[in-house]
């Protein structure tokens, strides 16, 4: 989502079906009381769709346009009460949309840290857990009466395209594969769903989750170019082999009930107006079954700020005949019977739109009566702010804090030879920074710097600038101190007004005098100092990489409410660290690149570089998947396969397409299988797995991230050179050993889009890799 700007006042409809319904004593709005419960749409032994039929038939042509707004207003002649579908759950119940309010008993909520951070686990069963805490507490607060609505308008799955955006501190990272995979753990566990995606409640929700932003948003307001009027041009290729697979995931195997199309057009069409994206791919080729929102006022600029539409019933009309069914804002109630009066949109667009909206409030068990009845009517405000909710937040903070330098064993510190500490930097003692965009408030927080005094007596701060924009500096005050202390840390980085929605970065640098400030107490210094970063997006800190005087670098993320606690766990050595870069860290000079240039592939003729670490031909800061520990970890393919791998091992030769390219003379001929004659059971019967054997070699426990990847001989035609085709995180006893079983789909993880949007499968080559070992493997017809 989702502008904070203000948005149209509500339409209001001055008849009696609008007037607020009758309160429930202390608890949630429902329908379906003793008042009205003879109605066919509150018999619950019918299927939704029956019920919701019958629902829809009981409305008027203005009631049932006045149920297109995420300000649903209530319908008292049939018990109906009012609802509010927007509602935040990024990272925690937050108070950032409408329908969540920390007014009553309920003043906080557990606060993860920001995605980004966690994703740097690459621990699914971990992304599962925050996803299950984050919706029970959901539920927790709207049984309590403090909320209007279920449906949370999370997670952000858009790939982490380009470094500047603001963005991107929201979203699991660059890759399609891991995005995938985070977006379905985390939408199972928010749903209630089981973590191998077995229904857990005969069909029920206990919250709805949905997938945003569809599709190719990763911009919001760079040199002059804004998310609203923004045209996206994307290949087909890019769209299907990068942009995509998120959303599929999404629909395809998590199963959201919510889908929320973006501002941006892709292809000269605004999203939430095209009907080949919403209706004919979402809902027809994945099966979509939930509702389809627009992001705030997306609906609106498709007149206003586009001019994609001549009237604002045009625009209405075109995004209901697309398939979207309710907009955030007032656009649709405000112009929605005028459409159908000039013949622009007809009463069974609007019919389907409410279908698909009643049936999630119904799956929710919104219309069966007192919740309390319900599976989930019944979870407690005592399951918010639970401990083992905040033992997540912590573990998740501590696992995700990736280890970027650590010369000479600069860390850990020893909390008995550390004498005194200094700490420096404008993101040490700011409770706020750790959070990150979206964020509600926290149970309980701890800045770094109140937990370092614990550790260390003799601990003392000099803040270096007031905030991250670091305009002017306390340079000498902050030498002053790091020459008189036994080691120093530093807390620099970014915060909300230098990355956040509605705001991209120019620069890939720390901002103002933050360079200079750090090399100048880290020259002062008696030993080398710590670098802790607090940020979302990459920064380019090759200075403090190659400075001599800088021991160690942290990548702390926004820890979120329990990121102090970890921060210094991690710093002396009672947490080893094992979290893994999710997005490539480029060098400033990657800036030269328009954002808004949507290429994936590099192109050499005009030396554009191409992004992510599967196409970048650049020399990255740190690469995706970077990421030290204080232990050592060895790898071997302890299983693999042998022979070659036959694609015609279930079907016929005649069945796969055989292609054959002529190439530049040094790679020879090549041939590729078009899987467009493949079967998914042909698919699933050609399933091999691979057998990674990892060890600790060092003297501590540690968690560690193992991620294997796919590396082809070739980038011709736009093929990624390496791709994540799995990972998992084990935890290591100090000298133990795991064997960790990754099983491959090749129409999955081997298969590659070409130029003209078919999916292929190379043959020949191809080379598993984990760390620095490498299995080669050929594929055959």
């Amino acid at each position: 989502m989702e502008t904070h700007r203000a948005l149209p006042l509500l339409l209001l409809f001055l008849t009696a079906s609008f007037l607020p319904p009758p309160a429930h004593s202390g608890g949630p709005p429902y329908s379906c009381d003793s008042s009205n419960r003879n109605y066919g749409f509150c018999d619950a032994t019918l299927p939704v769709d029956r019920r919701v039929d019958d629902l829809i038939s009981r409305l008027s042509l203005e009631e049932k346009v006045s149920q297109l707004g995420d300000e649903a207003p209530p319908i008292t002649r049939l018990g109906i009460p009012g609802y509010k579908w927007w509602s935040e759950s990024l990272h925690g119940v937050s108070n950032s949309g409408r329908g969540i309010h920390f007014d009553g008993p309920i003043r906080s909520a557990t606060s993860f840290p920001q995605v980004l951070l966690t994703a740097a686990s690459f621990n699914p069963q971990l992304w599962y857990r925050i996803g299950q805490a984050i919706g029970t507490e959901a539920r927790a607060i709207y049984n309590a009466g403090q909320a209007e609505g279920l449906t949370f308008w999370s997670p952000n799955i858009n790939i982490f395209r380009d470094p500047r955006w603001g963005r991107g501190q929201e979203t699991p990272g660059e890759d399609p594969a891991m995005s995938s995979k985070y977006a379905v753990s985390y939408v199972r566990g928010l749903q209630g769903d089981s973590f191998a995606g077995g229904g857990s409640s005969g069909g029920g929700l206990k919250v709805s989750a949905c997938c945003k932003h569809f599709t190719a948003y990763d911009m919001d307001n760079w040199n002059g170019n804004t998310r609203y009027k923004f045209d996206a041009r994307v290949s087909q290729q890019d769209l299907d082999d990068t942009y995509q697979p998120p959303f599929k995931s999404c629909v395809t195997e998590a199963r959201a009930s919510g889908v929320m199309c973006s501002y941006n057009q892709v292809n000269g069409v605004p999203t939430c107006a095209d009907y080949n994206l919403l209706s004919k791919t979402a809902r027809g080729s994945w099966g979509f079954y939930g509702y389809i929102t627009s992001d705030c006022d997306a609906v609106s600029i498709i007149h206003d700020a586009q001019g994609y539409a001549k009237t604002p019933e045009d625009a209405v009309a075109d995004v209901l005949k697309a398939g979207m069914d309710v907009n955030c804002g007032t656009y649709v109630q405000k112009y929605g019977v005028s459409a159908i009066k000039q013949g622009k949109l007809s009463e069974s667009d609007v019919n389907r739109a409410l279908h698909n909206l009643f049936s999630v409030r119904m799956r929710l068990g919104l219309f069966d009566g007192n919740p309390q009845r319900l599976v989930y009517g019944n979870i407690p405000a005592s399951q918010v702010c639970t401990k083992e909710h905040r033992d997540t937040a912590l573990e998740a903070a501590r696992d995700g804090i990736v280890l970027l330098k650590n010369s000479a064993g600069a860390l850990p510190l020893s909390q008995s030879k550390v004498s005194s500490l200094g700490v420096i930097g404008p993101n040490a003692n700011n409770l706020w920074r750790l959070q990150g965009n979206y964020a509600g408030p926290p149970c309980e927080s701890v800045t770094p710097l109140k937990v370092l005094q614990s550790y260390v007596r003799d601990t003392r701060y000099v803040s270096g600038c007031d905030t991250a924009a670091c305009g002017s500096s306390a340079t000498e005050e902050a030498v002053a101190l790091a020459r008189s202390v036994d080691r120093v840390v530093m807390f620099m980085g970014l915060d909300q007004t230098q990355e956040k929605e509605e705001l991209d970065r120019v620069s890939l640098t720390l901002p103002g005098m933050q360079q200079s400030l750090i090399t100048s107490v880290a020259r002062a210094a008696k030993n080398p100092v710590v670098l802790v970063l607090v940020c979302g997006g990459p920064v380019d800190v090759t200075f403090a990489k190659d400075d001599r005087n800088i021991g160690a670098i942290l990548w702390a993320g926004y820890p979120g409410e329990a990121g102090g606690l970890a921060m210094a766990q991690v710093l002396f050595g009672q947490h080893n660290p094992g979290g893994r870069l999710p997005v490539t860290w480029y060098p400033q000079e990657f800036t030269k690149v328009p954002m808004t240039d949507m290429r994936m592939r590099p192109d050499p003729k005009t030396g554009y570089p191409g992004r992510t670490y599967r196409f970048y031909t650049g020399t990255p800061v740190f690469k995706f998947g970077y990421g030290l520990s204080y232990s050592t970890y060895s790898y071997e393919f302890a299983a693999a396969p042998q022979s070659p791998l036959y694609l015609n091992k279930s079907v016929s030769l005649g069945a796969v397409v055989v292609e054959s390219e002529e190439e530049e003379e040094e790679e020879g001929r090549h041939t590729s299988y078009d899987l467009a004659g493949m079967e998914p059971r042909h698919c699933a019967e050609l399933e091999f797995s691979a057998t990674v054997r990892v060890r600790n070699r060092g003297a501590m426990d540690g968690r560690h991230p193992v991620l294997l990847f796919l590396r082809r001989p070739s980038a011709r035609g736009g093929r990624p050179r390496t791709q994540l085709v799995g990972f998992e995180s084990v935890h290591l006893a100090a000298e133990g050993e795991a064997d960790v079983d990754f099983v491959l789909r090749p129409c999955e993880h081997l298969s590659l889009v070409s130029e003209d949007g078919r999916r292929l499968v190379d043959g020949g080559s191809h080379f598993l890799v984990v760390g620095d070992k490498e299995h080669e493997f050929s594929v055959m017809a």
